[in-house]
């Protein structure tokens, strides 16, 4: 199955980095680091979608007939990887309310970091559409790659995965299951921790878009 280029494309406008600065501060509150989160994902939007379909129709302005180019967004999936995905999801909706939506609930083993699938759910005729993974977080690669195993199994027409924050851990691992899916980012940190999270990273996501612990 053709997945595309493949690659990391690291997004780097300074509106996407200024936002990207505040997200990284503790002191920033549960509703500032939602919205921001939102906005990034609007934002990162534009460059994610930049190569999708369109097609030609014919609209009527108010001085004459004329023909313009749409997308479908019917034939565009975004995939959440639950919990943390849904503030990134809820950014590209803004974008593309048409879009279909699916979920894949992970959690990772707290001993061997593996990711443990406990959902799926995913709009019917995947081989029809293009599908975009998002997840705030690529920090390990676990969760991802289990995600796109389970989505190749569909066979999409192709896969995209988009996160805020990564590092040279996570695109290995990506880069090693999936080679053909492109990765997009606002940022890559230096490392991992001996917890999987990343440095200097943002924090647990997650647990700052919902406000827990």
């Amino acid at each position: 199955m053709a997945l595309g280029a493949g690659g990391v494309h690291l997004i780097e406008h300074p509106l996407i980095q200024h936002k990207i600065t505040l997200l990284r501060r503790k002191d920033v509150s549960t509703n500032t680091f939602r919205r921001l989160v939102q906005e990034v994902s609007v934002l990162m939007a534009y460059e994610v979608l930049r190569e999708i379909a369109t097609q030609e129709v014919e609209v009527e302005t108010p001085l004459e007939r004329t023909t313009g180019r749409v997308i479908d967004g019917k034939k565009l999936v975004f995939v959440s990887i639950l919990r943390a995905g849904t503030g990134i999801l809820d950014g590209m909706l803004e974008v593309v309310p048409s879009a279909r939506v699916g979920h894949i609930g992970l959690y990772r083993d707290p001993k061997t970091l593996v990711a443990v699938e406990y959902y799926f759910k995913m709009p019917g005729e995947l081989r029809e559409r293009d599908v975009i993974v998002v997840d705030p977080m690529l920090a390990t690669g676990h969760s991802a790659v289990a995600a796109v195993d389970r989505l190749a199994e569909h066979g999409p027409k192709s896969i995209k995965f988009v996160c805020l924050l990564t590092c040279p851990e996570g695109i290995a691992a990506m880069a090693e299951a999936h080679p053909g899916v492109p990765i997009y980012t606002a940022a890559i940190d230096r490392e991992l921790d001996e917890h999987g999270y990343i440095l200097p990273g943002l924090g647990d996501a997650g647990d700052r878009i919902f406000g827990t612990k």
